[in-house]
């Protein structure tokens, strides 16, 4: 019983013990004095409290502050001076906050201390100073990326060689650091991860850093980097990652690649790479991403051996100079998910031996000299998870298969999102066994020779957002069906919309609203759009297009619409893009168009209109050219202010094609035209003068006048 006693005394002697450590002071004040605060809730920072109990502090058995530990806390501020004084701090992380300002932490004391620095997704400036680095000695991880710093980054030859000897991360990517990457990298035995992607770096890879045999990964995209990718890289055996895309490097793939079997993902894409793929590569057995895109590289693309890389997710070898056909030895890779082989010179059909790929969800096999598309849809359409199926720019001249051929089983492409079959110059007509496609979000038929109407029953089709059928020789009106897609006019649908990541980005190529290539990494960021550019249809624009809300783009420009522009386009408020260009329509341009807000790309040249050219609002963007072609608009931007009034074509009547609220301007019009039907009468010279210019002439003696 005593024992137990004597136990619990010592436990409470402790527990005063530890109780009566108070925070230092100088580190209670040092806290309190760093230039930050932060949003809801605020911190239980206060003088009041032991400051080893706040919010992201830890302290050791001295009281000592050890950890400052504050991301995704609504930061701001700075943290310059003043955190030079924890001098007992190991680990900083101040990442995902909004602080700003110059890095000067220079004291000796705070930085040998210091194991972990994170100030990530901030906004820090200025230069990294590197005597940051000949200070510090215990530096295993440092992440600055995604901040605004500048200057060169630090020469590793100037490091404490005892930070060379622990560092394991280093991430500089997403700043504005320039010139070249700096020698010395090779000294950094335990390093582990290095990133510097999306800064201006230049010049070429140092040639020491195959000497870093603990790097798992390489980061440098976005840069300018250049020269070849050096054969040194084949002694990175622990490497899992190597992504340099997006550089200036050229030059052949190191044949020694194949050394590298723990290799997960290789990103060479966006480069001048060139020559044959090394035949070591298919020794690299633990890939799961392969992207080449956007080279030099050549060879037959069927003479190679894919069936090694089994653990394989994504192969990109698109905008390359790849020839040969369909690379059977890829349906050996079975956990494949995305194909992409676009812009080759691949030539031959579509085989069934590709259906051994169950998880298949991404193909896009886009211009290239593929044949047969009837087969390729019977084949395709059994693929049961394709999500993504790009297939523009081959099958030359061929024809559509529809059902009438008996090709297209009623349970194809159940999971289909994205289907994209233009410029082919194929033939027929708008084949119904799109009306399936219950998931089906964005349809490309473009630059075709398409016939027949467009039907009803697509729009029916309730996740269709994306339309593209222009150049065509498509004819009939504007279906109203149109007018009630779901995913265009109903908000439940739009929220509806798959966020997630596409395995492959997708492009989508300039249009006249569009002027620059987009890139898109997920599809509901793709603007919601309607292209019936350059057919034969007819007919007028329907008011019931007021009903598509979430429209972004509608092109309806060289067709032989005709009628009125319908006032209630002003109801489509996400409208970006509107061209209407050379068509019949006539009437005014409606009023209410102003109030499309979010309007940057307008055009109506070439039809009928006339009256006042709406101002205010976007209209003061667009230029003179959206609205040539229509001699009887009038307004500043087409500097003709005399034409909005004028005698009818056909009724001879006085028109006002927008009628004025100064009831006095109107009533001098009119007595001007009495004044000049009789002086015309009295002198014989009215039928000799055209009516229209006779008119033009007194409405600029009266604004005249007015002034």
């Amino acid at each position: 019983m005593n024992s137990f006693v004597n136990i619990i005394v010592l436990v409470f002697l402790s527990l005063f013990a530890t109780l009566d450590q108070a925070c230092n002071q100088i580190d209670q004040e040092t806290l309190l004095s760093l230039n930050f605060s932060a949003s809801n809730p605020p911190l239980n920072w206060s003088f009041s409290t032991d400051c080893c109990f706040w919010e992201g502090i830890k302290c050791d058995s001295k009281a000592r502050v050890t950890h400052l530990w504050l991301p995704y806390r609504g930061l701001s501020g700075s943290i310059y001076p003043f955190i030079g004084n924890l001098t007992h701090l190991c680990h900083l992380n101040l990442s995902h906050n909004h602080l700003s300002g110059p890095l000067a932490i220079n004291s000796f004391s705070l930085v040998i201390h210091l194991e972990t620095l994170d100030l990530s997704y901030n906004s820090f400036s200025g230069q990294f100073l590197s005597s940051f680095f000949q200070l510090a000695e215990n530096l295993i991880t440092l992440n600055v990326s995604h901040n605004m710093f500048s200057g060169s980054i630090p020469s590793f030859t100037s490091w404490n060689n005892k930070s060379l000897s622990s560092l394991k991360i280093l991430d500089f990517s997403y700043n504005d650091f320039s010139g070249q990457l700096p020698p010395g990298l090779g000294n950094c035995s335990k390093l582990q991860t290095f990133r510097a992607g999306f800064n201006y770096l230049s010049g070429s890879i140092p040639d020491d850093i195959s000497a870093a045999t603990s790097l798992q990964e390489i980061s440098l995209p976005g840069n300018q980097l250049s020269g070849a990718i050096s054969d040194g890289v084949g002694n990175l055996t622990s490497l899992s990652m190597l992504d340099l895309q997006s550089n200036k490097f050229s030059g052949l793939i190191p044949q020694d690649i194949g050394k590298l079997t723990n290799l997960k993902s290789l990103q060479l894409h966006t480069n001048s790479l060139s020559g044959f793929l090394p035949q070591s590569l298919m020794n690299c057995t633990n890939l799961i991403t392969l992207n080449l895109r956007i080279n030099n590289f050549r060879g037959d693309l069927s003479a190679y051996n894919f069936s090694t890389l089994h653990n394989l997710h994504t192969i990109d070898l698109g905008n390359n100079n790849f020839t040969g056909s369909f690379p059977l030895t890829l349906t050996s890779c079975k956990a494949l998910i995305a194909i992409r082989l676009s812009r080759n010179k691949i030539v031959g059909q579509i085989s069934p031996e590709i259906l051994a790929l169950e998880s298949l969800s991404y193909l896009s096999i886009t211009n290239n000299n593929f044949s047969n598309i009837t087969g390729a849809i019977r084949i395709l359409m059994g693929c049961k998870n394709l999500r993504m199926l790009l297939l523009c720019k081959n099958f030359f001249h061929e024809a559509i298969p529809d059902e009438n051929q008996r090709a297209i089983s009623s349970y194809a492409f159940q999971n289909l999102l994205v289907l994209g079959i233009g410029d082919c110059e194929i033939k027929g007509q708008i084949p119904t066994w799109l009306a399936r496609l219950k998931k089906l979000q964005v349809l490309d038929l473009g630059s075709n020779q398409i016939t027949g109407s467009i039907p009803g029953w697509l729009g029916n089709m309730p996740n269709l957002f994306y339309i593209d059928l222009p150049y065509n020789s498509i004819s009939g009106e504007f279906p109203k069906e149109f007018c009630g897609l779901r995913a265009l006019a109903l908000q439940e649908v739009k929220n509806r919309a798959d966020g997630s990541q596409l395995q492959l980005p997708l492009f989508v190529p300039k249009t006249k609203i569009a002027l620059y290539n987009q890139q898109y990494n997920k599809l509901f960021s793709l603007p919601p759009a309607i292209y019936l550019r350059n057919n034969s249809l007819n007919g007028s624009i329907p008011i019931e297009i007021g009903n598509l809300k979430f429209l972004h783009v509608l092109d309806l420009s060289l067709n032989n619409f005709s009628g009125e522009i319908p006032d209630q386009i002003s109801q489509l408020t996400n409208l970006e893009g509107l061209d209407l260009s050379e068509n019949n329509l006539h009437g005014e341009i409606p009023l209410s168009i102003i109030d499309l807000h979010f309007l940057s790309s307008f055009s109506v040249a070439n039809n009928d209109l006339q009256g006042q050219i709406p101002s205010g609002g976007q209209f003061l963007t667009f230029p003179s050219s959206s609205f040539e072609g229509n001699p009887r608009l009038c307004g500043d931007i087409v500097q003709r202010q005399s034409s909005c009034y004028f005698i009818h074509p056909t009724t001879d009547e006085l028109a006002s094609p927008n009628e004025s609220s100064n009831n006095e301007l109107r009533n001098g019009i009119i007595a001007g035209v009495v004044f000049g039907f009789i002086i015309g009468s009295v002198s014989g010279m009215l039928y000799p003068l055209h009516r229209l210019k006779l008119w033009q002439t007194l409405c600029a003696w009266i604004e005249r006048k007015g002034q």
